[in-house]
């Protein structure tokens, strides 16, 4: 048995978390003890297995602010890792054999005062290029805080990557670390759950019963390009001539009030689907529970997948799983899962091209079984929750080399 703690910065729902998860319930299944500390974590918004009693939880540093006045959300979140860090070094008690850290790498060296830990660092993407640098006074801020993610990522044991796409990235971005060869580790939910829930009619939103349902599942935040899908849709009813008798579209996804971008995108995509005259063929959830998530996927038609250069994807791998086509931007993560022709299409960042995928489904009725088959052969091949488990489980072993 292998002691392994994971440090994790808010333990909400996204893909991140996703992955964390994933990950404690493939090493807890090898019979490892696990344990996840995080610095935020609301049992209003999470996924079910940090509440349920599946995974043990514990809240440290939460009383530290999350931003001061609007700004410094990279300095805070810095510092409720470190937090998170010294109650475990200091005064946890815990001896974990391993240290799983992802997202934030400033806390590593104080992790590194645990001599008898190893650390792995989890790069979803480096936090170099996911923010602007427009103004002098952003740039200074930067300075000290990208220096100090790619010094401290180096720091750590092992270093795993979500795809090979984030794996050039982390190539490029921390040259101080080229000689650093990241591991991939698909992030690959537990598809055998899935096998098994429970249907609960009142859940499902009440327009799934179109002949045509096109379902996007993403967080609200601008860069998951949710507009794309609402285009879309418009540029089909042009090629339908108007007409979208039967046809519907779903957005649904993660939804936090504490995020001001989240409630600000669900306003312009409201009001974007109003200016489109398309009220009567999109419909939007938020924060929709993992049992709602799994009910959309298996009634519906087709999975659009927005996002541009994604670092993976889990919702496509879940779609196909649930012999769902994926329409996704012929970019990023996809291009690793969908095979364009096979499982889905892969297209360029244009609502035209989208629509002419739609279109497909539209006039093939068929269409969404032929790909879904395959789909479904693919994920169960190449994405199966036990060759994640055997991965990350061999890792874990070659680091501690027992």
């Amino acid at each position: 048995m292998v002691r392994v703690v994971f440090v994790h910065p808010d333990l909400g729902i996204g893909g991140a978390e996703r992955a964390i998860i994933d990950a404690a319930l493939a090493l807890k299944s090898r019979g490892h003890e696990v344990k996840i500390l995080t610095a935020h974590h609301d049992v209003n918004h999470c996924f079910e297995e940090t509440r349920d009693g599946s995974l043990s939880v514990l809240v440290v540093g939460d009383w530290l602010p999350r931003s001061f006045w609007g700004r410094f959300y990279a300095l805070f979140a810095y510092l409720r890792m470190i937090c998170i860090a010294c109650y475990l070094v200091f005064f946890s008690g815990l001896s974990p054999d391993l240290i799983f850290c992802d997202q934030i790498s400033a806390c590593i060296p104080v992790l590194k005062l645990m001599k008898k830990s190893k650390v792995l660092f989890y790069c979803h993407f480096p936090d170099f290029l996911l923010t602007d640098r427009k103004t002098l006074l952003k740039k200074l801020y930067r300075v000290p805080i990208d220096w100090l993610e790619e010094k401290t990522t180096g720091m750590s044991d092992v270093v795993l990557v979500n795809s090979n796409f984030t794996a050039s990235v982390f190539k490029r971005t921390f040259t101080s670390l080229r000689h650093i060869d990241p591991q991939v580790l698909y992030p690959i939910p537990d598809l055998s759950m899935y096998d098994n829930f429970l249907v609960e009619s009142s859940t499902l939103p009440s327009k799934m019963d179109a002949r045509i349902s096109f379902l996007s599942i993403n967080r609200y935040e601008r860069k998951k390009n949710l507009s794309l899908a609402v285009h879309s849709l418009s540029a089909l009813r042009k090629k339908l001539n108007g007409n979208l008798d039967n046809i519907q579209l779903v957005i649904a996804g993660g939804y936090d009030e504490r995020v001001s971008e989240n409630k600000e995108h669900y306003e312009e995509l409201v009001n974007l689907v109003s200016q489109l005259n398309l009220k009567d063929h999109v419909s939007f959830y938020k924060s929709i529970s993992s049992q709602m998530k799994l009910e959309l996927l298996r009634v519906s038609t087709c999975l659009l997948y927005t996002p541009s250069n994604e670092h993976f994807g889990i919702v496509p791998i879940e779609a196909m799983y649930f012999g769902l086509p994926v329409i996704a931007v012929n970019n990023g993560g996809p291009k690793e899962t969908v095979l364009d022709g096979k499982t889905g299409y892969l297209c360029e960042q244009d609502p035209d091209e989208f629509a002419d995928k739609m279109l497909k489904f539209v006039k093939n009725p068929n269409l969404n079984y032929e790909l879904g088959i395959a789909g479904k052969e693919r994920v169960m091949k190449y994405f199966s929750f036990n060759a994640f488990t055997e991965k990350l489980d061999k890792i874990v072993h070659d680091m501690l080399q027992i």
